[in-house]
């Protein structure tokens, strides 16, 4: 008999991370030997060589239950820094029947887990492996913690709610800062192989994009975040088969609509209230129509993975998805525009190849969330076994659910877009009745405000949609659980994180606006002066996306769809005489004063029912709003400084005073942040260790 093993009677030592890796793969073979057994009846040689022989009173408890069958396979693990335990699994053989039973021995308790069966819903081809232990005997000690720092989402041990929206920010923001930044860095090659067409070319782009945002909209009915709250809605009623089945519901009803949507959209192409009198917008539409039939599914998909706080696989699927598109793009742009012959005659052709390439995007995307979804299969079907089963709903009854949640995600996510196309459809009217200018320069000045500053300001807005997105599952189980206190205490943190973020990164972006339209684009001072001027306004875009998300979240929908269209009436009372005043300005003038009254609206309805802390709050704002209006200046001071050395018109001369600008405003951001401990409050206590490797007191 082997000796009782002593080492674990003293503090676990926390293993190193080579020794994650190891346990990670030992338990990847014990998994797989556990699937092998089932076919065989005599254990393999890799699995005799696995026993480990337990304690003497564990091996006496043990042997009672061995004699009450017919045959026994024993399989134990010894783990390296864990209790020992020893796994034993009985089989009978019947005609049609088969048991197992796993029994878990530590040195001070002993706990026996049967397997639950999965639910008929969902079709089980292997048994789980590891993941389908029981959470109950999860401890701190016995926990993975490789796993946890490489599959996050995964882990027994209970993160705050703090912790999970700063995790899934985290993946959220990077995936849509490196998808927009890509998005946006395309232009520059883009415009160079266009010539002298591209501005020509980008308001053809941008009204193809805007009807198609608005049918895009419509076609995923708002699934990703429906999905995503009715997923965590059940999930904290720990009914997760029901979630799974309303997911599977889901992609049938996302089917429908897409080719529904892919449809009308193409025949509704022709239509002069989309075109706008341009003929070259009708091929435009018809290349997205792909792009509608297939992203609903991607959207689906997303909102699964979201409501149960996995945020990696949609990052990681919205990169891939913006890659493919680019490639594309650039390919056929090139070859249209360059190779090929006649450019002047061709390049609205490059234009449709540009906007269909959406759709091979969605493709992508939708093939690495499938992947993900069958590697985490075992994940899934651990948590449907262990459901309550309390709620039985009907199909009929699951839809009726997607689609009254997806009403108001279908709209709201949609203002932007409907602002825009409201700008697309009045801005050629008014213009052709109040001025004189012909349709190519009115082409031009749309084509500064509409397509080219607002595909550089959507960079800094997908910081508030990642934010938006990991938040929505988390105040719906706190709203789930009738948890004021805490539902009050994660909306004041999310109001404070989206200020921390977005505040300073439009400010900043505000002082670099000629420079960065240089390296984009060319240089152009009405379209700096827009680029700057739309700066600003992405702070409201930006705070609507989260304000309108936690409404939804907390079950406001109703009042928050009623102030959007508040906002959207005043836009249009105020649109003809500030376009007529201001030409390129007047639709982002009555951009700003239409969503600030949403937003207006939206803070008094939330501080009503919810009572935000605005003292704890501002006084976080205000240290926000000062290191900001720093950063500004330091940035718009570093420009001014560069433009009496370099030449500012020149692609590579911008490019340098944008590096120098960020570099020195974002480094007084954060040093400012991190000296006053600012950066602690909002990020947690892991900001300490940087500051002392920075040397920062």
């Amino acid at each position: 008999m082997a000796k009782e093993d002593t080492t674990n009677q003293t503090e676990t030592p926390i293993p190193t991370r080579k020794q994650y890796r190891r346990r990670q793969r030992r338990t990847a073979l014990m998994e797989k030997l556990h699937l092998n057994k089932n076919n065989n009846d005599e254990p393999t040689e890799s699995q005799s060589t696995e026993i480990s022989e337990p304690a003497e009173s564990s091996a006496a408890e043990t042997a009672e239950s061995v004699t009450s069958t017919s045959a026994q396979d024993t399989v134990a693990s010894a783990s390296e820094t864990e209790s020992t335990s020893i796994t034993s699994e009985s089989t009978v053989e019947g005609e049609t029947t088969s048991e197992s039973a796993t029994t878990s021995t530590s040195q001070t308790s002993t706990s026996t887990t049967t397997a639950v069966p999965l639910e008929a819903t969902i079709a089980a081809t292997t048994v789980p492996g590891s993941l389908d232990a029981d959470d109950s005997t999860s401890t701190v000690e016995s926990e993975d913690l490789g796993q946890i720092v490489e599959q996050p989402g995964f882990e027994s041990v209970k993160v705050s709610d703090q912790e999970q929206i700063l995790r899934g920010t985290s993946w959220m923001t990077a995936a849509s800062i490196t998808s927009r930044i890509l998005g946006a860095l395309y232009i520059i090659p883009w415009v160079i192989w266009f010539g002298t067409f591209y501005n020509q070319a980008n308001a053809l782009f941008s009204k193809g994009y805007n009807v198609y945002s608005i049918v895009l909209m419509i076609s995923t009915a708002g699934i990703p975040a429906a999905i995503s709250k009715l997923i965590a809605h059940y999930n904290a009623l720990n009914e997760y088969a029901v979630g799974f089945r309303l997911f599977k519901r889901g992609l049938v009803l996302s089917f429908i609509t897409g080719l529904v949507a892919a449809i009308l959209l193409w025949v509704m192409a022709p239509l002069n209230v989309l075109t706008t009198g341009d003929p070259n917008v009708i091929p435009v539409l018809r290349s997205l129509t792909l792009a509608v039939f297939v992203f609903p599914t991607l959207s689906m998909m997303r909102g699964m993975f979201q409501g149960y706080h996995m945020m990696a696989p949609s990052a990681v699927s919205q990169f891939v998805e913006q890659l493919v598109r680019i490639i594309y793009m650039l390919v056929t742009a090139y070859l249209i525009m360059r190779v090929g012959t006649s450019p002047a005659k061709n390049w609205p052709h490059a234009v449709v190849q540009s906007t269909f390439a959406a759709g091979l995007g969605a493709l992508a995307g939708i093939i690495i969330l499938a992947y993900q979804l069958w590697r985490y299969r075992g994940y899934f079907r651990r948590k449907i076994s262990q459901s309550a089963d309390g709620v039985i709903m009907s199909t009929p009854q699951l839809l009726k659910q997607i689609i009254w949640q997806a009403i108001p995600f279908t709209i709201v996510p949609s203002a932007i877009a409907i602002y825009q196309l409201i700008d697309q459809v009045t801005f050629f009217r008014i213009m052709a009745f109040t001025s004189n200018l012909s349709y190519s320069v009115q082409n031009t000045l749309y084509a500064y405000f509409d397509f080219n500053a607002n595909k550089i300001i959507m960079i800094t807005v997908s910081l508030a949609s990642a934010l938006a997105a990991t938040a929505i599952p988390l105040l719906t189980e706190a709203h789930t659980k009738k948890d004021t206190k805490g539902t009050s205490a994660q909306i004041n943190y999310t109001l404070e994180l989206f200020s921390f973020i977005m505040l300073p990164s439009a400010l900043g972006m505000a002082a670099i606006s000629v420079p960065l339209y240089t390296f984009f684009y060319r240089y152009s001072a009405a379209g700096s002066v827009v680029l700057e001027f739309s700066a600003y306004l992405s702070i409201l875009f930006g705070l609507f996306t989260v304000l309108s998300t936690v409404m939804q979240g907390v079950d406001r929908n109703r009042e928050v769809i009623w102030y959007l269209v508040v906002g959207i009436l005043i836009k249009l009372v105020v649109q003809a005489p500030l376009v007529a005043l201001a030409q390129p300005l007047g639709p982002l003038l009555a951009t700003t004063i239409g969503f600030g009254v949403s937003c207006f609206l939206i803070f008094r309805n939330l501080n009503k029912h919810f009572t935000i802390d605005y003292e704890g709050v501002l006084h976080k704002v205000n240290k926000i709003i000062l290191y900001s209006l720093v950063t500004f200046i330091v940035a718009r001071l570093s420009v001014w400084g560069l433009d009496h050395l370099l030449n500012p018109e020149l692609k590579m001369m911008a490019f340098v005073e944008v590096i120098v600008a960020v570099v020195l405003g974002g480094g007084a951001y954060a040093y400012l942040a991190l000296r006053s401990r600012l950066a602690d409050d909002v990020l947690g206590p892991q900001m300490a260790r940087l500051r002392q490797r920075l040397h920062i007191k």
